[in-house]
């Protein structure tokens, strides 16, 4: 009798080190900043910025901090990566394969991709690890994904998800992890994103009379900005702001990890946190809903130097609220999201 091909699933996040040594540091970032997709440069300009001064000069750097986040599993993107395919896979049974990649280093989309194709799945669902659709992120997944498959004799059904910033289950956990906090007890609520270039803002909106062509732009997601990260960004601090039952006036949305002298999405969360600081404000309390799970952007960027920094200016407290990690609730929210694509 027959047995019914599996059908594939490709979780992807966005990558981390080998190990948190200087080498393997700036071979992470080489490769992650040489993706004309992240720095959409022309390709000499890109390579000699890339390899001849952020890799060298940020390697070592960067390798004392995620030596502070270092477990002793390894870097906590990819543990809790593999926490939560191990979970869906679980949840989905043996009619399912999940595979977990990294768009750059290790576990590799090439690698994910050929464990699919050898055991004959029927199709394959690709599922970025990030709520908000950017070019840099989710179109590089989708990108690299069929860089690979092209050179496929036989080619499955392949369906992408583009974003769910405002999917009901990751808004529901985002929300009631800051209920473990006293919300009344913070003069301000950050919402922080991972920044983009505005050049790279300007380039989604294919009208070119919408993208910054006014302060509330991004306030709200409409048709001529549904690929905008930005817009993205603010649907995801309403959908959670409106969980809470937050006013307007406790909280705003600002972008973090900007690179470079030219301007990126604003407002920036250090210049957020310096007008705060400037108030009087004793309390912070930040979320960071651009990422599924806690990683060296919130560990460290946010729980420490932004603590660092408004601490210099005078304030007392910056908290973190939790990311989705591998609670079992996202875990199964994973599982709706891919049966609702799957149909």
């Amino acid at each position: 009798m027959d047995v019914a091909a599996k059908k594939g699933i490709l979780l992807v996040n966005l990558g981390t080190p080998d190990a948190p040594t200087r080498n393997a540091v700036k071979r992470y970032l080489t490769e992650f900043l040489l993706d004309p997709r992240v720095v959409d440069y022309p390709w000499l300009a890109r390579n000699l910025l890339v390899r001849g001064i952020i890799a060298p000069f940020r390697s070592g750097k960067s390798a004392k901090l995620y030596q502070h986040l270092w477990t002793p599993e390894g870097s906590p993107l990819k543990v809790y990566g593999e926490r939560i395919a191990a979970g869906l896979q679980q949840l989905m049974g043996e009619t399912y394969q999940v595979e977990l990649a990294m768009r750059y280093q290790q576990p590799s989309i090439p690698a994910a991709l050929d464990r699919l194709a050898r055991n004959q799945v029927s199709d394959i669902l690709v599922v970025p690890l990030f709520p908000q659709y950017a070019s840099a992120t989710t179109g590089s997944i989708h990108e690299a994904v069929m860089k690979v498959v092209r050179k496929w004799e036989s080619i499955p059904e392949i369906r992408f998800i583009n974003s769910y910033y405002n999917y009901g289950p990751l808004v529901d956990i985002f929300a009631e992890n800051a209920r473990a906090f006293d919300l009344t007890s913070y003069d301000h609520i950050l919402f922080s994103y991972h920044g983009l270039p505005q050049r790279q803002l300007k380039k989604a909106d294919l009208t070119g009379k919408h993208c910054l062509q006014k302060s509330d732009c991004c306030a709200s997601v409409c048709t001529t900005n549904q690929f905008c990260y930005s817009a993205q960004c603010h649907g995801t601090t309403a959908a959670i702001v409106e969980k809470l039952g937050l006013d307007a006036s406790r909280y705003t949305t600002t972008f973090q990890s900007r690179l470079g002298p030219e301007a990126w999405a604003q407002p920036y969360t250090s210049a957020v946190i310096t007008e705060q600081a400037a108030k009087g404000a004793k309390r912070l309390l930040v979320f960071s809903p651009a990422f599924v799970a806690d990683c060296l952007e919130t560990l460290i960027e946010i729980k420490v130097e932004y603590q660092d920094l408004f601490t210099s200016l005078g304030g007392e407290r910056v908290d973190l609220v939790p990311s989705l990690n591998d609670n079992p609730e996202w875990i199964k929210g994973l599982a709706g999201l891919v049966r609702a694509a799957k149909n």
